[in-house]
C-alpha cells in the first residue's frame, strides 16, 4: 500500500529539495531527501519534473445541473486536475436549481457523484426566504454561504438585504460557518450606458462607492453577530483601511483579490473587448498599484 515518489524538484515550504515523497494508504507519512533506505524497485522516479502541494480554488462556478453547456463537473474537475488543482469548491448560484435548498443541494450531490475527477466542496446560498434552509444546508456539509448585495445576473439568486442578512447571520455564527459576499450595493442614481461598447462607460456604472458601501456594511453585521465574513474578488483600494481597521479590532473578516484586478488595468482595455467584463469592474492602474501594496 506504500507509494515512493523521487524527484529531483519536490517543493516544500523550505524551498525545492532533491527527495522522495513517501505515501502510505493515500496519505504522505514522509518528504526526505534521505535516499539510503529505499531502492528504486520502490520507486516511482519523476526526474526532473515538479512535485508539489495540489492547489485548492475554493472559488469556482461549476454550473450543473441546468446549465451544463456553459461548464460541467466532468470538464471542470478533468481541467482543475490537469493543471494541478486538487480541490474546487463550488459556487451556488450558477446551477438550475440554484444551491439555496437542500433539496437542491442533494439533486447537485447525486449528479457530482457521478462525474467528479478531483476533490470537491460546495458552498450554499443565500438568498431572501431561504433563513429556514442554512441549517439543513450546513448539516448536509456545505462549507459556508454566498451572498450578492446587488443582482447576481442570475434571477433565481436574488441579492440579499440587510434585512435578509440579519435573519441568517446569527444562525451562521452559531455554526461557525463563514459567508462570501459580493459586495456591491447599488444605488438609485441613473448610470445607464449610451455606447454599450465603451469599457469606460461601464466603469462608471459600477463605481467604487458601491464596494465601499457593501463593505462598511458587513463590517458592521459582522461586529454585530461576531459572524465570519470573507469579502470575495475585491477591487477598490478604497476599502483597504476600513477593512484593515476591522481586522485590527479582532473581527473575523477576511478579504480577496483576484488575479485579473491585480494584471490588467482599465487604461489598457479597448472598447468591446467583452473577455474584461466582470463585476466588479477592472479599474485604474493607480488603483491596482495599491491593491498590490495591500
Amino acid at each position: 500500500m506504500q507509494t515512493i515518489i523521487k524527484s529531483k524538484r519536490i517543493v516544500t515550504p523550505g524551498g525545492l529539495i532533491d527527495g522522495f515523497i513517501v505515501v502510505d494508504k493515500g496519505i504522505i507519512v514522509e518528504v526526505t531527501g534521505n535516499s539510503a533506505q529505499y531502492s528504486e524497485n520502490d520507486l516511482m522516479d519523476m526526474g526532473n519534473t515538479v512535485v508539489m502541494p495540489g492547489v485548492i480554488d475554493p472559488h469556482v462556478h461549476i454550473n450543473e445541473p441546468g446549465r451544463t453547456e456553459w461548464e460541467g463537473f466532468t470538464t471542470a474537475t478533468k481541467a482543475a486536475i490537469a493543471g494541478g488543482v486538487t480541490t474546487l469548491v463550488d459556487m451556488p448560484l450558477n446551477a438550475s436549481p440554484v444551491t439555496t435548498t437542500v433539496a437542491a443541494f442533494n439533486e447537485k450531490l447525486k449528479i457530482a457523484a457521478e462525474k467528479i475527477h478531483c476533490n470537491c466542496g460546495f458552498w450554499g446560498g443565500v438568498i431572501p426566504g431561504n433563513e429556514n434552509e442554512i441549517e439543513g444546508l450546513i448539516a448536509r456539509g456545505v462549507l459556508g454561504f454566498k451572498a450578492f448585495l446587488s443582482h447576481s445576473g442570475i434571477d433565481e439568486f436574488p441579492n440579499a438585504t440587510e434585512a435578509d442578512l440579519r435573519k441568517i447571520m446569527p444562525i451562521l455564527a452559531k455554526h461557525n460557518v463563514p459567508l462570501l459576499v459580493h459586495c456591491e450595493l447599488t444605488d438609485e442614481e441613473d448610470r445607464a450606458m449610451k455606447n454599450v461598447r465603451s469599457y469606460s462607460e461601464y466603469v462608471a456604472t459600477r463605481p467604487k462607492i458601491w464596494e465601499d458601501n457593501a463593505i462598511a456594511l458587513m463590517i458592521q453585521l459582522c461586529e454585530a453577530f461576531n459572524c465570519r465574513v470573507h469579502i470575495v474578488h475585491l477591487s477598490s483600494e478604497q476599502s483597504i483601511d476600513q477593512i484593515t481597521r476591522a481586522k485590527q479590532k479582532g473581527l473575523p473578516i477576511t478579504v480577496e483579490t483576484a488575479q485579473h484586478y491585480l494584471y490588467f488595468c482599465a487604461e489598457e482595455i479597448n472598447d468591446g473587448e467583452t473577455a474584461f467584463k466582470c463585476a466588479p469592474p477592472i479599474r485604474e492602474k493607480a488603483n491596482q498599484k495599491l491593491l498590490w501594496e495591500a
